[in-house]
């Protein structure tokens, strides 16, 4: 781990002499390039200069515990716990940064949302969490464009997916695949007795051109009317776009826009997302057999949350935490969520390295 380390810290210091040059200055393409990778290492190579100071001390004190003088064993006797604990945590924080990262955490996110078990409440629900991811986007200046959706009849909706655009907005979604139990009082409920409904949450990382190629000759393309709640026509050109990609049966639709030509440049966007998709899972399975200790982007069968609105509680199953703030978490406060989700998946990954 040190060589590397140590490798490390060389590239960080030529970089630094890079980007002070004149020539890379002018050239602004190969700048952002260094720049970039300069603020990548800038996340490493302090901690290991921190990691060396320490274990510079540690051998220092341990020599002095075979001093002469009893006074100065003493000390030192006493100060390296303190040290040999900082040494050790550093080592940690270095061997998660040294983990290689998963190269869509800094892609955009489509997101699709869709009611599951529970009829019109399950549409409510699937309505209230894309309302809290949209807040949670917001709240990270991430930007948000409605896809498609389908109206449920007493608000919701059937399904819902939208592009949310930002950097690292993959890294922070990811851990939202899978199954959304709501457990509350619907308002068509007129006994007051809790019912329980459940809602599917799909994260895919939007595909980009270099991702995947698609073969024009591959793909059926159907033009027809958008429609709203209920199926009546809100538009009276042939404006939305479905398009099917035979090989893999993958089916992409788009009404959002007036333009068939803007629809169908965000169903291919979607399409690609989707193969994509199903090709990283297929080789993931092929990988491993067993990924039952993956917190991430696992089984979307699987149930993961369930929001207890009479107890105010969430509970995420995957790691057993649980939160009584459920006001705050459904206005798009789910940070907190996800950094416990972020660390156990670390916790894991580093675990299974050894």
């Amino acid at each position: 781990m040190i060589e590397k380390l140590k490798g490390i810290e060389e590239r960080f210091v030529k970089l630094e002499q890079l980007l002070s040059d004149p020539a890379v200055i002018s050239d602004q393409k190969k700048y952002q390039e260094y720049l970039i990778e300069h603020g990548e290492l800038n996340k490493i190579v302090p901690v290991f200069r921190q990691y060396e100071a320490i274990l510079e001390e540690l051998g220092e004190t341990r020599d002095l515990l075979k001093d002469e003088d009893p006074d100065i064993r003493t000390m030192a006797k006493e100060e390296l716990p303190e040290l040999e604990g900082q040494a050790k945590d550093l080592k940690s924080q270095l061997n998660l940064l040294l983990m290689p990262k998963d190269p869509r955490d800094d892609k955009n996110v489509l997101l699709e949302i869709r009611a599951g078990t529970g009829g019109e409440e399950a549409g409510i629900f699937a309505g209230d969490l894309f309302r809290m991811y949209t807040r949670y986007a917001e709240s990270r200046n991430w930007s948000i464009e409605l896809i498609e959706k389908n109206d449920s009849s007493s608000g919701g909706f059937k399904e819902v997916v939208s592009l949310i655009k930002g950097k690292g907005a993959f890294s922070s979604f990811k851990y939202e695949s899978g199954t959304h139990r709501v457990q509350r009082v619907p308002e068509t409920e007129t006994q007051g007795r809790v019912h329980t409904s459940a809602v599917t949450v799909a994260v895919l990382p939007e595909a980009e051109d270099i991702d995947i190629d698609i073969n024009p000759a591959d793909l059926k393309i159907d033009v027809f009317r958008s429609s709203g709640p209920g199926g009546q026509s809100v538009n009276t050109t042939d404006s939305a776009v479905r398009i099917t990609h035979v090989p893999t049966g993958v089916v992409a639709t788009c009404q959002d826009e007036k333009s068939q030509h803007k629809n169908k440049a965000k169903a291919m966007g979607v399409l690609k997302s989707r193969i994509l998709d199903a090709k990283i899972r297929e080789e993931e399975e092929k990988r491993s057999a067993d990924r039952k200790g993956q917190v991430g982007t696992g089984d979307r069968s699987g149930r993961i949350r369930t929001y207890n609105f009479p107890q105010g509680r969430m509970t995420d199953h995957r790691i057993g935490l649980t939160l009584y703030k459920l006001d705050a978490i459904m206005e798009g406060d789910i940070q907190s969520i996800i950094d416990e989700l972020k660390t156990h998946n670390q916790a894991q990954a580093l675990k299974e390295s050894h």
